[in-house]
């Protein structure tokens, strides 16, 4: 392995940097920010490249391990999130095991280099998923398994409870992920604007489960979705504001006759008994069931 102590000083110096990202902007990370790089030994080593999938920064030789891979939401590649497997798939780069990009990865599985994981979630918006092992390598089928840690493990940790620990990170980077693919399909469905107030900014719309995600047929799928600005799904997560199977809109009733400020006078009260804008596609608006199951949580509540 080319010098471990630059491979280990570059990748906690890649690492903390992501991490300040994540603490800056969660789990919706700007492409422009990820592109910046860090310093690293008084030059700027990128990070990853937008146009590949697997990368290995100059910095850490001909032979080094990749340090990064990424996944857009316009990738070509078929990569794999599966919750019930418990790891990630990756694919190769083409079809060559041999190629430069997929021996560096493997590398990395060799080595147990732990690498940073990118995944697209909306367009130009990245997801950072870090520390990533890979434990397979599957010439055949031509992808990688991969395995998400805690990002403050131990990383020379070799106990026997990093492999029950990396299935719990796994596990739990998938439900995150999954609710990011829940959030893309839904907003998409509703044109990036709130149902009931038409706010558009991206940012501050959220998809809003009908039947909870615990329901046992509270699925991630549009039509158990709706498009709501951050107010809108706290609103109705808490039961103030309720949407019966008309697409209507209903207001707590103690919440209609209250006194305070603008938002709750324009943001909820004025709401009331009014209608949804719905997606354009009848297959993606949202199912009427469900939609009179959760009504009569909130008439009961």
């Amino acid at each position: 392995m080319p010098d471990p102590v630059l491979d280990n000083e570059l990748r906690a110096i890649v690492f903390a940097h992501v991490q300040r990202l994540r603490a800056r902007y969660g789990g919706r990370i700007p492409r422009q920010e990820l592109s910046v790089g860090v310093q690293f030994r008084g030059e700027r080593v990128p990070i990853w490249n937008y146009q590949k999938g697997i990368f290995k920064p100059a910095a850490l030789g001909r032979d080094g391990a990749a340090l990064s891979v990424q996944t857009s939401v316009e990738s070509p590649y078929e990569d794999e999130h599966d919750r019930d497997a418990g790891h990630f798939v990756y694919k190769y780069q083409g079809t060559d095991p041999d190629y430069s990009d997929n021996v560096a990865l493997r590398r990395a599985m060799e080595w147990q280099r732990p690498i940073l994981y990118l995944v697209g979630i909306d367009p130009g918006v990245y997801d950072a998923i870090f520390p990533v092992y890979l434990t397979a390598d599957d010439r055949i089928g031509l992808q990688f398994i991969m395995v998400a840690d805690q990002p403050f493990a131990n990383l020379a940790d070799v106990s026997t409870m990093t492999e029950a620990r990396r299935e719990y990170a796994t596990r739990a980077v998938m439900q995150r992920l999954h609710q990011q693919q829940f959030r893309r399909i839904v907003l998409k469905a509703y044109r990036e604007r709130c149902a009931i107030c038409r706010l558009g900014h991206v940012d501050l719309l959220d998809a809003a489960h009908i039947l909870a995600d615990r329901h046992p047929r509270g699925q991630p799928v549009v039509t158990n979705g709706l498009g709501l600005c951050k107010i809108h799904h706290s609103a109705f997560d808490t039961n103030i504001i309720g949407i019966d199977p008309d697409a209507r809109v209903h207001v707590r009733e103690d919440i209609l006759i209250e006194v305070d400020g603008p938002m709750l006078k324009h943001g909820l009260q004025e709401v009331h008994g009014s209608r949804l804008i719905l997606p354009r596609d009848t297959t993606s608006q949202p199912n009427r069931e469900f939609l009179a199951e959760r009504f009569a949580e909130f008439r009961a509540a």
